[in-house]
Formats: structure tokens, C-alpha cells, sequence
């Protein structure tokens, strides 16, 4: 229990620090809110990529009727589910104008340490007026994982670390300027983009001046999340395996990864069980800390069978494991940027392959190919795995996607727009 002074104070000075210490944020893009729905917003998403600053910006939006609260205060320590009522009851004696107001906002992050939190949540929602929003590093508060007291009542939100257009606005770049397409400023924009894909778009990171400072963050926050999101969340018993699979995952981003082929090649050193091995897999994907895009086919045993495509939550958290790489790393940028936008992505294996075909309307789909540049040995590959993807899916048009490339041409009655992927980062969606 939490007395009714300890939350007054912890109110206060959460609300005096963010007036007073958070002062510019970024504008964070796809991120929609309902606007007459009584839900339960909940941002969710890899450690460190700024669902905080999302409360923060909510808070500077509305500081006279809101309440901002982080469950990882020590001064909270011992908080229990009754002590949410205390907790209301603490913020409207702090301000007893709001009694009968309908538009309260209570910003809650880290929630996912109290239990019971879900059904609070509800009843200040449903039946109060107030407008919750949550937060959580855990997976505990991604879709799958809320509890069934929340389910079809929450709006959940995923976040990722910023996008290349995130990046350049904290870098105070008018990314609605034409001018930074062409000529002198494009050249600034695509020195920025050579950082950006080298360190990848953790908020705190991007911030950092010196590459010192930049490795320091990315090590710590890949410790963070061995130790806390996996071993520590999921009682790992196995700890070699587990980070042997960290660097065969983070190392493998942009590739399939088939863990029959994993188990086939460590575990006569290392015994360990296929069903351990494919649990620790599952709870990096819960974790958020790797996605993964499985092989377009009408027959989901099919999509089962044939190995997936993996990705990291940032290319960042692959410095510590991989080689300079710029084709993965592009493919990997795009997935991101694919995902940001909101589209359910495959990758398409027949003859030849194509890396993305991104459904974004009801039926339809949009074939597009990264390489890091085209040239006489590899043209052809890239082509035949575009057209062939293309047709396949009777689209009479596809994207290559490269680092510096730009051209417009057709192929077997097919257009191809290449795109260096800086370039596409920037484009209006």
C-alpha cells in the first residue's frame, strides 16, 4: 500500500518535471488515436524506443487535467491494485476542478508491474470518463498477452525507435522541403542516412554525440533486454543457449533462419531439447526484439513449413554481431519502414525470390526488391525475382530499392521504379 501523501508527491513532481525538463520532443508519424471510441490506448514496443515520450507528449497537450504516473518509481514500491483508487482519489484532491470533468487524462507507464491493472483501466474508461493511456517495455502488455478484462476494449498502438523522417526532424531538417531531394541539401540528408543505417533509430541513441556514446547505449540496451525482457521475464534456465541464439539471430537479420538447422549444428556440443530451443525462439519474438515474415502462400501449412525471414527490432542491436553489410542492412530498414506503415508483409520464393510483397489495401499487393546496388552480375537476379513476383500477383508494377540507384524503366511489360531507399524513406504515405 502507497499512502495518500506518497502519490500526491510523486504527482506533483512528475508533473513539474515534465513542464519543466522535457522540453521539445519529435512529432512520432502513423500513430493514430481513436477519437469518439471509449478505449484503453496502450503503447507498446521494444524497450528504449519511446513509448515514455508519447505519455510526455500526451501530458504537454492537456498539463492542467492530467495525471502522470511510472510504476518503476521506487517511491511506489509496494503498490497494490487498491491502490489505484487512492491514486484517483490523490489526483482530485491535487485538482478538485476536474471532479466533473469528462476529460481527465491518466498516463500510466510501466503499468505492467501492478497486477490487476486491466480491469482499473476499464472501469475508469467505461464508466468514469477518463481517458487512460498505458505504457510497458513488457510483453505483458502487447495484444496477445492483455488480460481477457481488456481484450476488445484496449486501441494498441506499436512503436517502433524513430524512422529515417523521425531521425532528420530531431536533427531540425524540414522534411517537407523538396529541396532536401535535390542538390546541395540531398547531399547533407544522405550523410545523414549513412549514420542512421549504421546506427539505427533508438531515440537515445540518435541523440548521443560521440560513437563512444552510441556503442555504450546499444551494449547496455542489449543487456537490458538479454537479461530483463528474456532471462529474467521467461525464468531462462538455459543462459548459454540463449545467448548463443542472440547472436545467431542478430547476425542472421535480413536471412532465413531455420532452427532445425540450428539445433542440427549445436546441440551434440551444447545438449539441449528442440521444444527449449524453439520456446526461447518464440519469447524473442513476444519480446519484440525480432520479427518475422514468412513465405507468401495461399496454404498456411505451406507458410508453416517453409523457414521465415527475420529482422531486429532496430539495426542498431546488430552492431555487436555483424560485418558491414549494406544490403541487409537496407532490407532490414525497409521491413522497419514497412511495418511502420502499417502493411502485412511476405516474401515471395518461386523460381526466383523477391523480398517483399507488402499487402496494403483489401486484396492488394505491392512487390518490392532491396539490394545495396545493382551491376552487371547480380541485375538479372534482382529482375527476375521482381517480375516474377510481379506477375504472380498481376501487378504491372514493382519497386527496387537500393543505396544510391535512381531510374525508371519496364521489363517484359512490367515498370520498375528504382528508388535509393533514403529517397523512399522520405516519400508521403
Amino acid at each position: 500500500m502507497v499512502s495518500l501523501q506518497n502519490l500526491k508527491e510523486v504527482i506533483v513532481s512528475s508533473e513539474d518535471f515534465i513542464l519543466k525538463e522535457i522540453k521539445d520532443y519529435v512529432y512520432r508519424g502513423n500513430v493514430l488515436l481513436p477519437e469518439t471510441a471509449n478505449k484503453v490506448v496502450v503503447f507498446y514496443g521494444v524497450r528504449r524506443c519511446g513509448k515514455t515520450f508519447m505519455l510526455y507528449e500526451t501530458f504537454k497537450k492537456h498539463p492542467e487535467n492530467s495525471l502522470y504516473i511510472d510504476f518503476e518509481d521506487d517511491r511506489l514500491d509496494g503498490f497494490e491494485t487498491a491502490d489505484f483508487e487512492r491514486l484517483k482519489k490523490a489526483f482530485f484532491e491535487l485538482k478538485p476542478h476536474l471532479t466533473n470533468s469528462k476529460e481527465p487524462y491518466f498516463l500510466l507507464d510501466e503499468v505492467q508491474e501492478v497486477p490487476g491493472w486491466e480491469k482499473f483501466c476499464r472501469r475508469a474508461v467505461e464508466r468514469e470518463g477518463i481517458k487512460v493511456f498505458v505504457s510497458g517495455s513488457s510483453s505483458k502488455v502487447m495484444p496477445g498477452e492483455i488480460q481477457t478484462e481488456l481484450r476488445g476494449r484496449s486501441w494498441n498502438i506499436e512503436l517502433f525507435p524513430f524512422s529515417f523522417v523521425e531521425y532528420l526532424q530531431q536533427k531540425m531538417i524540414d522534411t517537407d522541403s523538396p529541396k532536401i531531394l535535390h542538390g546541395r541539401e540531398s547531399v547533407a540528408v544522405k550523410q545523414h542516412f549513412t549514420h542512421y543505417a549504421r546506427w539505427g533509430g533508438f531515440p537515445e541513441v540518435c541523440l548521443a554525440d560521440s560513437e563512444f556514446e552510441k556503442r555504450k547505449i546499444l551494449r547496455e540496451y542489449l543487456e537490458a533486454m538479454f537479461f530483463k525482457d528474456m532471462v529474467e521475464r521467461y525464468r531462462i534456465t538455459n543462459v548459454p543457449l540463449l545467448d548463443m541464439l542472440f547472436d545467431k539471430a542478430f547476425s542472421s537479420f535480413s536471412t532465413k533462419m531455420s532452427l532445425t538447422a540450428f539445433y542440427k549444428q549445436y546441440h551434440e556440443n551444447m545438449p539441449f531439447s528442440k521444444d527449449i530451443l524453439f520456446s526461447y525462439y518464440r519469447y524473442m519474438l513476444q519480446s519484440m526484439l525480432l520479427y518475422e515474415v514468412k513465405m507468401l502462400a495461399e496454404s498456411t501449412y505451406k507458410r508453416m513449413r517453409n523457414p521465415a525471414k527475420i529482422y531486429p527490432a532496430d539495426i542498431g542491436l546488430c552492431r555487436r554481431v555483424t560485418s558491414a553489410d549494406i544490403g541487409r542492412i537496407l532490407e532490414a530498414i525497409v521491413f522497419l519502414e514497412l511495418k511502420r506503415r502499417g502493411g502485412e508483409g511476405f516474401y515471395f520464393s518461386g523460381v526466383h525470390e523477391c523480398d517483399f510483397v507488402v499487402k496494403t489495401g483489401e486484396a492488394e499487393f505491392i512487390p518490392y526488391q532491396v539490394c545495396a546496388d545493382l551491376h552487371d552480375k547480380n541485375k538479372e537476379r534482382e529482375m527476375e525475382g521482381l517480375k516474377e513476383a510481379c506477375k504472380h500477383l498481376n501487378r504491372k508494377q514493382g519497386f527496387l530499392l537500393t543505396d544510391s540507384e535512381e531510374e525508371e524503366f519496364s521489363f517484359d511489360g512490367i515498370s520498375i521504379s528504382v528508388l535509393p531507399v533514403w529517397k523512399w524513406l522520405l516519400q508521403k504515405t
